[in-house]
């Protein structure tokens, strides 16, 4: 079997020409086996005429250029008709005469340019030959020229809807290829987002506080240290991002884990948002994308909290269940609203985007209280 697997493989990486050659041997092999003889196609009523050194050219006409039927097409018909002329006006009648309507189906389904003038010129050439059967033959009526012609016609066709149904095909998987090309440069600007947004911001709000600890050196030591961790952090994660990027790039942990929401929390603290955080719960063995998506919720949330709601209590809970990771992240703030400052409203609707993938549902909006809270409950064990 894996023979045979490798001997197809090595026919499909041949040239075409050889690929094709085989079926003109065939038709050239099989147009002198006696029997045969005089039993092609018979348009005219030339009457039958023995095989001579002619007939073989006329055979091999026929025959042998339909080994270049999809590489030249154009060239391929016009010999192939030359000799299917010879053909008929000696009254050879050989089965090679079958090689006319591989050579119209192909030219009709390969053909890329000048196919109308093409089809002019055959039709002219038919009717030319029409004109010289019908002086040298016994009487072929005007019936069967037409229907033969047609019968050209329709192969011709055939190779037409071949044509435009392998450019229809040609053309979806071109479609396919964008759309994924698209939905992955998507996936990768929403993960850019929310690790650039997330540290970047929390950096931001570490600088600022540490221009008023001038007069307190060991607490602007402590803000500078916390604003060079964060900036540690957003290098690592950058870089774990683009390994995804890298075609050699393994397929081993891809995603950050829950466990990480507490790193998290600590890093928006020391950026001076007091956050407290609870579990609830432990981690299902299989959560598949739910563990990425519960992380990338908390880290929206919190990233929002600094950006709109600095300095306001703000609480983080994630609670593991069964079948299911719930997330809820308050903030006593005003939360992000349209039209906030450096707001742009991808991080929130890229999320609910997640969320949706993976079968939950997230929710984002005033709380009950005041403040603004994002709830998601994020099935977990789908590897979507």
């Amino acid at each position: 079997m894996i023979d045979l697997r490798r001997a197809a493989e090595l026919w499909r990486g041949l040239d075409v020409t050889v690929r094709d050659l085989p079926l003109g041997l065939v038709f050239f092999a099989a147009s002198f086996v006696p029997s045969l003889h005089n039993h092609g196609t018979m348009l005219g009523g030339v009457p039958d005429r023995p095989f001579d050194l002619l007939a073989v050219v006329a055979i091999a006409l026929q025959c042998l250029p339909l080994a270049l039927r999809r590489r030249w097409p154009a060239a391929s018909l016009a010999l192939v008709s030359a000799g299917f002329a010879v053909d008929q006006l000696m009254g050879y009648h050989t089965l090679a005469g079958t090689g006319l309507a591989i050579a119209v189906l192909s030219a009709g389904a390969h053909l890329e340019r000048r196919r109308r003038a093409t089809v002019l010129v055959l039709t002219a050439a038919y009717a030319v030959l029409w004109a010289a059967l019908a002086q040298l033959g016994t009487g072929e009526t005007p019936v069967g020229f037409a229907t033969f012609y047609l019968a050209l016609a329709f192969v011709w066709g055939i190779g037409a809807w071949l044509r435009s149904t392998r450019a229809m095909e040609a053309e979806r998987r071109r479609r396919v290829a964008e759309d994924t090309r698209t939905a992955e440069r998507t996936r990768i600007a929403r993960e850019l987002h929310d690790v650039v947004t997330h540290h970047v911001t929390a950096m931001v709000v570490q600088a600022e506080a540490a221009r008023y600890l001038t007069a307190d050196p060991e607490r602007l030591d402590g803000s500078l240290t916390a604003v060079t961790d964060t900036g540690r952090r957003a290098i690592t994660d950058l870089r774990s991002l683009l390994d995804l990027l890298n075609p050699d790039h393994g397929t081993g942990a891809r995603t950050p884990p829950v466990g990480r929401v507490l790193t998290l929390v600590e890093q928006t603290r020391r950026a001076g948002q007091p956050v407290e955080f609870s579990e609830e719960g432990a981690p299902a063995e299989s959560t598949g994308g739910a563990d990425l998506v519960a992380f990338r919720v908390v880290q929206e949330a919190l990233t929002n909290a600094l950006k709109h709601a600095r300095g306001s209590r703000t609480s983080v809970l994630v609670r593991h269940g069964e079948k299911e990771i719930t997330v809820e992240v308050g903030t006593e703030g005003p939360g992000p609203r349209t039209g906030s400052p450096g707001g742009s409203g991808r991080g929130l609707a890229g999320l609910r985007e997640r969320v949706d993938v993976l079968g939950g549902d997230l929710e984002a909006g005033p709380g009950p209280e005041g403040g603004f809270v994002v709830r998601a409950r994020i099935p977990a064990g789908n590897r979507s």
